[in-house]
């Protein structure tokens, strides 16, 4: 088996009870540059139960010696008070109505640590599709460590186009919760499945697994450090208690949601970068020559750097590497290196690229995207992608932390 049941943990979302609107919130790893946004939804939720108080919004991480001890003591509480309720050997099939109206469907399982590797070249059935920057596990770990429950916002994806794994839950009854999202995230709908539906969903991605040398069952489409940081918890439990112990331990497991990448509302998105920098003239002159040196056979690139001053175009004739994300990003690692003053940060929506790169100090960069055809012959060929090469559509429709899972 690759996916496994799971004893799920949901709020009461019966008349009367929580309200699924504000216990809703988007992934961690979202708005990581706007604090408005998560202003608004703090001031939206108020006092009310809330996934809010059970997460730490990455652009929050500085303070996080603060504010993890909260977050535990949160989901102690509500883990006390019975706003959490344990659904035992169960899945969600879920329907997330998005903003401009498209349906994707996925449903809520556990995976086993065992089967996932996020070190390069790796060939296991759970596969990380980007690098993972291991500098940024440490404080998502502080974050884990000691806490007794897990909320996903990871999303994995099947190469499955004749939808055999998902496409037959469909139909289902919404006794699990239905709600509207906030802040343009359109509404969710869940529904509970059993054993029998994961002994079938499991016999079909054996199937599609069939006659392929270490085939991809699951890769990584979003939240690649956060299963990066599950993986790391499980086996710094394994170091410390022996594998024995940690074998029948809940940690060995991880919450996620499966979604076929051929589900037509899933569309691929760069994610575009946003330097921080003293001298964006500069940064901007030595991208322009470090794109005119390149002599590669990969096919023209062309890129749009904004700054305070306005939009430069610029063309790598010659590129060395077929991604252009891969050509920016080798050389803001190499710029980054002589210029430690210079910060990256990685921007979901070309519109917020631009706002936030037209202020001063800041240089941003807009560049095609991958196709999300081109995902699994992409990994298993060339191993993985450059970090943050794609994102599956806008920032509002991400996965909203809904279900959550013990961990201890």
């Amino acid at each position: 088996m690759h996916f496994y049941p799971a004893d799920i943990l949901l709020p009461d979302f019966g008349p009367g009870a929580t309200d699924g609107t504000r216990w809703a919130t988007v992934a961690c790893d979202q708005y990581t540059s706007e604090p408005a946004y998560w202003k608004r939804v703090a001031d939206f939720v108020g006092d009310a139960p809330s996934t809010l108080r059970l997460m730490l919004p990455e652009i929050y991480l500085a303070d996080s010696a603060e504010l993890v001890p909260r977050i535990r003591g949160a989901m102690y509480s509500y883990l006390d008070g019975g706003i959490l309720r344990e659904h035992l050997g169960c899945g969600i099939f879920l329907e997330r109505t998005l903003g401009d109206g498209r349906v994707r469907r996925g449903v809520v399982g556990c995976i086993d640590l065992e089967e996932y590797d996020f070190t390069p070249g790796s060939n296991s059935p759970v596969r990380s599709t980007e690098k993972t920057v291991t500098e940024r596990i440490p404080p998502r770990l502080a974050v884990r460590r000691g806490a007794p429950v897990e909320l996903p916002h990871v999303l994995l994806l099947t190469d499955d186009p004749e939808d055999t794994v998902i496409g037959p839950l469909r139909g289902r009854e919404a006794d699990a919760y239905s709600f509207p999202l906030m802040e343009g995230g359109g509404s969710v709908a869940g529904s509970f499945i059993g054993g029998d539906d994961f002994v079938r969903m499991n016999a079909a991605l054996d199937r599609l697994a069939e006659g392929r040398d270490d085939p991809i069952v699951f890769a990584v489409g979003d939240g690649n450090h956060s299963l990066a940081t599950a993986k790391a918890a499980y086996e710094e439990l394994k170091a410390a208690r022996g594998e024995e112990f940690a074998s029948g331990h809940p940690s060995r497991f991880a919450l996620v949601e499966v979604v076929n990448v051929h589900d037509p509302s899933i569309e691929f998105e760069p994610i575009y970068r946003l330097c921080a920098t003293p001298d964006p003239a500069a940064l901007l002159s030595a991208f322009a020559a470090c794109l005119s040196d390149l002599r590669g056979g990969a096919a023209p690139q062309k890129f749009t750097v904004i700054t305070a001053a306005g939009r430069t175009e610029l063309t790598a004739p010659a590129p060395e590497l077929t991604l252009p994300v891969a050509t920016l990003q080798a050389f803001l690692d190499g710029y980054s290196a002589g210029h430690p003053e210079v910060s990256t940060d990685y921007i979901h929506g070309a519109r917020t690229l631009e706002r936030l790169a037209s202020e001063d100090g800041f240089c941003g960069f807009l560049f095609e995207g991958m196709s999300k055809s081109e995902l699994f012959p992409a990994v298993e060929r060339d191993g993985n992608l450059p970090r943050k090469t794609f994102s599956m559509g806008r920032a509002e429709d991400k996965r909203f932390y809904i279900e959550a899972r013990k961990i201890v």
